[in-house]
């Protein structure tokens, strides 16, 4: 995909990736960016940049995602690329309360699903579009200290997956963006509520980099996006001896809960 004169819309745009991701798609030359978060004052310094249209918008709630594509589109006439980015993450186990495990299940899971219900009939009308969804490298392997957080991540990759396969045919693009450690608000909050640093800190790329890597996934229409390289090294050995994989990931485990960095 060519961003030059296309039209983009990013959710959690306000700061970290979704930022990265606004700046990146106007620098290779969007026609219009839309700006979508929670933080509406975010947004709008983001939009306010890069002359782009901010929305405050709960990605959770499909009324409001569905009235994000109705503004971009009233906007500047159609969606080219829909960016569903935006996530959450809290380092939890199996016993997080209900709620933790809802709200990671409507923001990592069901924030794609509204945006593709949203904007594929347009997509679909045209016979072309794009999805990126932002997943996480946890969503390929696992998270060994975010239990809700890992599990709703296999499952939006899945959907990813799905949309692909339904749809590719179509014109409907796919890819999702599966980074490990990224230096964001996301990952520095998630520090900050672990007490210690996450043990994806040394080998954090910074949010730019990743917007960079999703540009040239996007150019190049992968459907895996992996701006950590070794994510696919892990991912072939899970696939060729699970039992070991899930041994060393056991390690792991005991190495960041029991302490180690």
């Amino acid at each position: 995909m060519d961003i030059k004169g296309k039209v983009v819309v990013v959710t959690g745009g306000a700061s970290g990736i979704g930022r990265a991701l606004c700046e990146a798609v106007v620098e290779a030359g969007a026609r219009g960016v839309v700006v979508a978060d929670l933080d509406e004052a975010g947004a709008q310094a983001v939009a306010g940049a890069l002359h782009g249209l901010s929305m405050r918008v709960n990605v959770a709630d499909e009324a409001a995602v569905q009235q994000l594509v109705r503004a971009a589109t009233e906007r500047y006439g159609q969606v080219d690329l829909f960016c569903s980015n935006a996530g959450v993450i809290t380092r939890r186990d199996e016993d997080a309360s209900n709620a933790d495990w809802q709200r990671h299940w409507d923001v990592n899971v069901m924030a794609h699903v509204f945006a593709a219900r949203a904007v594929l009939p347009q997509m679909l009308a045209r016979g072309e579009g794009y999805l990126l969804n932002t997943v996480s490298a946890a969503g390929l392997l696992s998270q060994v200290n975010a239990a809700p957080y890992s599990v709703t991540k296999h499952a939006a990759l899945g959907f990813a997956e799905w949309l692909s396969i339904a749809h590719g045919a179509q014109g409907i693009r796919v890819s999702a963006l599966c980074p490990q450690g990224v230096d964001t608000p996301m990952l520095r909050g998630a520090d900050a509520e672990g007490g210690r640093p996450s043990f994806l800190a040394d080998g954090a790329l910074t949010a730019e980099r990743v917007a960079a890597c999703a540009i040239e996934g996007l150019r190049d229409e992968r459907f895996l996006i992996l701006p950590h390289p070794e994510v696919l090294g892990y991912f072939q050995r899970k696939a060729t001896d699970y039992g070991r994989w899930l041994g060393g990931m056991r390690r792991l485990r005991a190495k960041v809960v029991g302490g180690g960095s």
